[in-house]
């Protein structure tokens, strides 16, 4: 339409111009035509942001369509109607545990998983990529709830639960459950502040003594009281001015805050060099032998120490037993010793496969 407008009046305003050299009456110049057009332009353009008004307001109502679908969007997870908010101790017992994170999918992602695990008990979890070894963990903290298991006619219902403390996760207050289990994952999250600062995430009224005292447990006093402001260092927007291994201990020190009585390492050692990894075990070990912990390791040398080892394989348990007993007896978790001693490999040496 501009275009077309600006062509309009450019080819009739020049015939109007070379008839005014014969007729003065009619009286069209030059500069007439250019504040024509001039003109012209101011309201067009006008024209177009009028219509970009109604655009935006289009693509505005659908964005607010989704955003209230978000918001309006009720959790699968929710809190029972009379929830406990006393956890006893840090015992788990996964029993019958099936689960499927889409429940139209054939297979699932969690198979048949039945075992107990002591309070206080350290425990190493190993096992391919894909073996569901964070899937597992994620059920303790009830991220995800497990699938009931069908019944056919005549028969007994078959008991399926994951239970910390003696009673079902289900049970719980959602809010009581994430703060008893503290999660440390591979891919860790600091955030613009001091050290302390991001230490308190873990719990707000934290003392300083009791951060020094939890990052001397993660081995991260080592590192901090090197820098020029200690503890009181600034920290960059995702932690971008210390290394991977410096930042997964603060994030494991951040989660010791919370005195939780379970304690889930996800791989959140695998950026730190095996003599401190030992220093950290061996201090969890000493310092908090009440709490339950649970490593999820692609390095046999961070789980060897453990009390018991669980061994994945394709979404089931494929053996459980100390570091010698399986390093005899269990294939898998031999294969991957051998690999690992001789070779100096990784788990998922080959792509995975074992």
């Amino acid at each position: 339409t501009v275009y077309t407008c600006i062509l309009l009046i450019s080819w009739v305003g020049a015939h109007m111009i070379v008839a005014s050299g014969n007729n003065a009456a009619l009286g069209l110049t030059t500069g007439n035509l250019t504040s024509m057009l001039a003109y012209c332009m101011n309201i067009l353009m006008n024209l177009m942001m009028l219509s970009m008004v109604f655009v935006m307001i289009t693509m505005s109502m659908a964005s607010a369509r989704r955003i209230a679908e978000v918001l309006n969007e009720k959790p699968d997870i929710t809190n029972p109607e009379d929830p406990d908010f006393d956890v006893p101790d840090g015992s788990i017992e996964f029993k019958n545990v099936t689960f499927r994170y889409n429940s139209k999918s054939e297979k699932p992602i969690l198979e048949n998983i039945n075992v107990k695990i002591k309070s206080g008990e350290t425990i190493g979890i190993i096992g391919g990529t894909g073996s569901a070894k964070s899937s597992l963990v994620n059920l303790i903290s009830r991220l995800y709830d497990i699938e009931e298991q069908a019944v056919k006619d005549g028969e007994e219902p078959i008991e399926s639960y994951v239970s910390i403390g003696g009673k079902d996760v289900r049970s719980y207050d959602l809010e009581t459950v994430r703060q008893e289990v503290s999660v440390v994952l591979q891919s860790n999250v600091l955030f613009t502040g001091s050290i302390l600062d991001n230490l308190r995430w873990g719990n707000p009224e934290a003392t300083d003594e009791e951060c020094i005292r939890v990052c001397k447990l993660a081995c991260a006093d080592e590192f901090i009281e090197r820098m020029p402001d200690k503890y009181n260092t600034h920290i960059e927007q995702g932690g971008t001015n210390v290394s991977g291994g410096q930042k997964q201990r603060l994030c494991i020190a951040r989660a010791l805050l919370k005195n939780p009585k379970i304690l889930i390492l996800d791989d959140s050692t695998s950026a730190v060099d095996t003599v401190t990894d030992a220093k950290i075990r061996k201090a969890f070990r000493e310092e908090i032998p009440d709490t339950t912990k649970i490593i999820i390791a692609q390095r046999i040398s961070s789980v060897q120490d453990a009390d018991r080892i669980i061994v994945m394989d394709d979404g089931k348990i494929n053996e459980i037993g100390t570091h010698d007993y399986l390093k005899d007896n269990n294939e898998i978790y031999r294969e991957v010793y051998l690999q690992q001693t001789n070779d100096n490999g990784d788990f998922d040496k080959n792509g995975g496969e074992m």
